[in-house]
């Protein structure tokens, strides 16, 4: 694979913020996960859940999801190919995290005024 992530294992003291963020950081992969979690679990789907992401992007973080483990990808035998991701174990454990993100998001837009 020549697309090798630049800062995927950076982390020169051990630091466990800078490792969660080496797994889920950026714009993208947090927002993946949560869909998955939501039973958005089909590219297609995905896309529609977060229309920002570029088709390339979204294959992307999906790959690179799978490749630290956090998602599992399902290929059905029919035609044509269904493709269906899950959270693996692994993933499933970053979820209280990632609920208390979006519980610290709503609680803030809505003091801001910005979320009824």
């Amino acid at each position: 694979m020549g697309n090798t992530r630049k800062t995927k294992d950076f982390n020169p003291f051990n630091c466990g913020v800078t490792h969660f963020l080496n797994k889920v950081g950026g714009k993208w992969k947090v927002l993946v996960i949560y869909g998955i979690s939501k039973k958005c679990n089909r590219f297609s789907m995905l896309q529609k859940a977060i229309p920002q992401i570029s088709k390339q992007m979204l294959i992307n973080q999906l790959r690179e999801l799978e490749e630290d483990g956090l998602i599992e990808r399902k290929i059905f035998a029919e035609v044509p190919p269904r493709v269906e991701y899950k959270l693996t174990a692994y993933g499933k454990s970053m979820m209280t995290i990632i609920m208390h993100i979006q519980k610290w998001g709503e609680k803030d837009l809505k003091e801001k005024g910005l979320l009824k």
